[in-house]
């Protein structure tokens, strides 16, 4: 009896070992697939080039048009991720954008996950951005902005969103770079209705580098991104229905649901050293914090020394920032 009761004790051991193991997996556990099972052109089909073996698309900005590509199917919830190079040399002005957004069903109140890469001048760096808007809430920017440890043009690296009916959590390369977590205070501005997953190229000189200083020079151009590696691990949802085509059971156990705490590790300290804005910290902005910041003093500090104007109580004049509206515009 002991030694029964000790081996179902050591399989229940093994169960939860594995189970962790596939709740705390990065995307090379995940399936990828060739580019035409899941996505299928959206817009400058002629900048737009699908490799003979379908693994790898690139998309290009001239001056005719920028490109881009969506999924076949909308999600309900899912991990989402891409190996993205993206040009190089002179990019100011040029957005590459990875996101979930279902602003062509919903016009007014619209849900969206962004991953954006900001372009950038020779000496500079590239800055990503990552948002989050629900139920329409765009006049809410929830931006956050980071350098990257490595040169993103210069090489393939994996950008992903694991997006439940809980948390939103954005990664670099499998290293989480922030968490969003749902809150009543948030209300309706988590994003909950089902969304396409959407990659594009285009022209953001208005606003995307240093507020629109450094604008897209087309003798550059053209400026190419490319994509491989793709992972669309989500709950597909009847457009009409609007039923998911798989069961909670089989998502929560194959989803990672959480961070590790060696990647809490790994995310805090990537913020502490690269995160350059925060909206929670912008008090030009936000006279109170949004009602979800838990403002940490560590961050604070840092953002208040390098920018004593946005994060302190300076007067600052900010650029426009509804810049959705054209990339929307530019996508659908």
């Amino acid at each position: 009896m002991r030694t029964s009761h000790m081996k179902l004790f050591f399989f229940i051991f093994l169960f939860h070992s594995f189970l962790f193991l596939v709740l705390s997996s990065s995307s090379r556990n995940f399936p990828v697939i060739p580019f035409d099972e899941g996505y299928s052109p959206l817009f400058g089909d002629h900048n737009l080039i699908i490799h003979s073996d379908s693994k790898t698309v690139h998309l290009s900005l001239d001056e005719s048009s920028g490109s881009g590509f969506a999924t076949h199917d909308i999600y309900l919830h899912g991990y989402f991720s891409a190996s993205i190079k993206l040009p190089s040399d002179y990019t100011a002005g040029v957005v590459v954008a990875f996101y979930l957004s279902n602003g062509d069903m919903y016009e007014k109140n619209h849900d969206e996950i962004d991953f954006e890469f900001l372009g950038h001048i020779r000496g500079k760096d590239w800055r990503v951005q990552t948002n989050v808007y629900g139920n329409g809430s765009t006049h809410i920017g929830r931006e956050e902005r980071y350098g990257l440890w490595f040169d993103p043009s210069e090489d393939f690296h994996q950008y992903s969103i694991l997006w439940t009916d809980t948390k939103i959590i954005f990664y670099v390369d499998d290293v989480p770079i922030r968490e969003i977590k749902k809150t009543a205070s948030m209300g309706g501005d988590f994003p909950s209705k089902p969304m396409t997953l959407y990659s594009t190229i285009w022209d953001a000189s208005t606003w995307a580098t240093n507020g629109g200083k450094y604008k897209v020079n087309y003798k550059y151009a053209p400026y190419i991104a490319e994509f491989s590696d793709f992972v669309l691990h989500g709950c597909a949802v009847d457009p009409i229905e609007h039923v998911t085509n798989c069961d909670s059971v089989q998502t929560s156990e194959t989803v990672p649901s959480d961070v590790t705490q060696v990647e809490r590790n790994k995310m805090d300290n990537f913020r502490l050293k690269h995160m350059t804005y925060s909206y929670c910290y912008d008090k030009t902005r936000y006279k109170v914090p949004l009602p979800e910041c838990v403002i940490d003093s560590r961050e604070a500090e840092r953002l208040i020394k390098s920018d004593p104007v946005t994060f302190g109580n300076g007067r600052h004049r900010r650029g426009k920032r509804h810049h959705h509206q054209a990339k929307e515009a530019a996508s659908f």
